[in-house]
């Protein structure tokens, strides 16, 4: 195995800015990379998809930048930039040549500690139509792309913060008010909410220094901290979901609730989800692809999250003229073959070197380590993680993986969600569908 060791230096300023450095000098670019604490979980009820409308607000200008001159001054530097929004955080990120990295951190600087000055009605209307745009063409109008939306409602209860999306409710969103959105930004966009994370061509000495001179006269914020959720136990019960519309071909999802990231028993089953599904070995694709032919391609993937709960699933394209009754049965048949005799050696050493190449892969990329970087600075307290994640799993023992398996993928704990053609309206004798397009449950989602 690769031993991983990218140096990583860290300095807290006086307002509470983490800065971390991890000094590479092979190419003149400097990754800039700042993760705000806010995410849609942060939102309250009736005010959901403000952390994504600010994602959009902060290109529109700021105290000493016009609207979308962020974007157009970095890019005549040669450089890559955008943001994104998820559940625990929302991101900004340029990659830039080293002599304009003083351009880029004063810019993020003056929209970070100054956006307010240009969150005018107008420009809080503009992209309030913005987000509703990008909801139609990402969510609305594209085969399943309301899954993960489902999967977030299905899994989580309904007073959970993971139980709704980060693009939030249209009807909060039109609600809004200037106010209302300032309030947002002062709430939780402060020095002492955030991670600067630079990766290439600096010092960290010169990475500071600049921190320093751009972003320390910004003040703390003060910050309503809440407690994280208690783990959440699996489900009681199996929940369902099904829809039924114009989707190329059947899909079915079986998800479950996981444990938080990075902890060993979250490493432990996304190793179990691999094995069962993940890998281009798998014992899913072995069964259902290359056998049984039932299903055309499936998946086994994990989201980690840390409030409370995290996020596993199969996901399985069932086969044209295929039963998708028959693969969910298949699936929860390996899923309980699996949790009696966990993996063995010849698998739990593919997902390690899978996972091996993937994250040295991954980090690579100046921009990308730095996501990294930031990613647990914010989330887990140790950026760090990045040089110890694949020794980490690869300490996994194939008894931790059969007892994560047992603890967390019994299929009797399972949500499913099925994306279903609208063949014959399904008449086909389907016992958990009534033969109309619908959105229903057998059961709610039970603590």
């Amino acid at each position: 195995m690769t031993p991983i060791s990218y140096p990583i230096v860290e300095r807290t300023l006086a307002n509470g800015l983490r800065v971390v450095v991890s000094e590479d000098h092979t190419v003149p670019n400097v990754a800039v990379n700042l993760w705000v604490g806010v995410g849609s979980r942060h939102e309250t009820p009736g005010r959901t998809g403000f952390a994504h409308l600010f994602e959009h607000l902060m290109f529109q200008g700021s105290r000493n930048v016009a609207s979308g001159e962020h974007f157009s001054a970095l890019m005549a530097q040669g450089a890559r930039l955008n943001a994104t929004t998820w559940f625990d955080r929302t991101n900004y990120f340029e990659t830039v040549p080293t002599g304009a990295l003083d351009l880029a951190l004063w810019l993020e600087a003056d929209r970070h500690g100054h956006l307010l000055d240009a969150v005018t009605q107008e420009n809080l209307d503009n992209q309030r139509d913005v987000v509703k745009e990008e909801k139609r063409q990402r969510y609305d109008n594209v085969p399943y792309g309301s899954a993960l939306i489902d999967l977030y409602a299905t899994v989580f209860p309904a007073d959970h913060p993971y139980h709704h999306p980060t693009i939030g409710s249209m009807d909060d969103l039109d609600a809004a008010t200037v106010d209302d959105v300032h309030a947002f930004f002062r709430a939780h966009y402060g020095p002492n909410n955030t991670v600067l994370t630079l990766v290439g061509d600096v010092t960290p000495e010169a990475g500071f220094a600049a921190a320093e001179r751009y972003f320390g006269a910004l003040p703390a914020i003060e910050l309503q901290r809440r407690g994280r959720h208690e783990q959440l136990p699996p489900l009681a019960d199996v929940v369902r979901l099904d829809r039924v519309g114009d989707v190329p071909n059947d899909r079915v999802y079986l998800a479950f609730r996981i444990p938080v990231d990075a902890t060993p028993e979250y490493l432990a089953t996304t190793v179990a989800l691999d094995v069962v599904g993940g890998l281009a070995s798998s014992r899913l694709m072995r069964r259902l692809v290359r056998n049984d032919e039932t299903a055309v391609s499936v998946s086994g993937w994990s989201m980690g999250l840390v409030d409370g709960v995290g996020l596993g699933a199969i996901t399985a394209d069932v086969a044209e003229g295929a039963d998708p009754d028959a693969v969910e049965t298949a699936v929860c048949e390996e899923l309980t073959r699996f949790i009696a005799e966990g993996p063995d050696a010849v698998e739990l050493e593919s997902v390690v070197a899978d996972t091996e190449r993937s994250w040295l892969s991954a980090l690579a990329s100046i921009e990308e380590r730095a996501d990294h970087l930031s990613h647990h600075a914010m989330l887990t307290g140790d950026p760090g993680y990045v040089n110890t994640y694949v020794d980490q799993l690869a300490a996994v023992t194939a008894e931790d993986v059969r007892a994560a398996a047992a603890a967390w993928l019994d299929p009797g704990s399972r949500a499913v969600v099925r994306y279903l053609t609208d063949r014959d309206q399904r008449d086909d004798g389907d016992p958990h569908d009534d033969g109309e397009p619908r959105d229903g449950r057998t059961q709610e989602a039970a603590a």
